[in-house]
């Protein structure tokens, strides 16, 4: 086999080999060195590669299988596998009760606001108009927004301490 039909065969899939490398390796410089290992090794078989089916399928095993074993080398103790680093994105069905309790408690206490506060907290918080934009919409001067919604925030963090502190300070 030449070097151009080599090139060839494996070129199309190297990045590939790389990417496995790096998602079980983690470290990019340890990714591009199993990269090169796996390549030399595939040149120096050069004559078996013919016998193979899938060169493709047959090198990501080779990655596959090189990585495990840096892996567990006594010279990668300072490696993991990132199976081991993962963390679960969802958050657990008892915290999202959690949350949505804390957020229903909040809608009913901003409910019990006097109407121009819970407007205020609306358009602020929830919307996230800025204080100027708000006193324009609400006819208002900027330092009654701004005393409203501290009224406003301080209500709701009384009502709540007071919840969930069950009224004991």
């Amino acid at each position: 086999m030449t070097q151009t039909e080599f090139l060839n065969i494996v070129m199309p899939f190297k990045d590939k080999v790389f990417r496995v490398a790096k998602r079980l390796l983690i470290s990019t410089e340890e990714a591009e060195d199993a990269t090169q290992e796996i390549l030399l090794k595939l040149w120096k078989n050069k004559k078996k590669i013919q016998e193979y089916k899938n060169v493709e399928a047959f090198s990501m095993t080779m990655t596959k299988n090189f990585c495990y074993d840096k892996l567990k080398s006594k010279q990668a103790q300072n490696l993991k596998i990132v199976h081991s680093n993962y963390e679960a994105k969802e958050t657990p069905l008892h915290k999202q009760v959690e949350l949505n309790d804390s957020v229903n408690w909040v809608a009913k206490i901003i409910e019990e606001l006097p109407e121009q506060q819970r407007l205020i907290v609306q358009l602020r918080d929830i919307e996230e108009y800025d204080l100027d934009e708000i006193a324009k919409m609400l006819n208002m001067n900027n330092t009654a927004v701004r005393v409203n919604l501290s009224r406003a925030r301080k209500a709701i963090r009384e009502k709540l301490t007071n919840t969930h502190n069950y009224g004991v300070k």
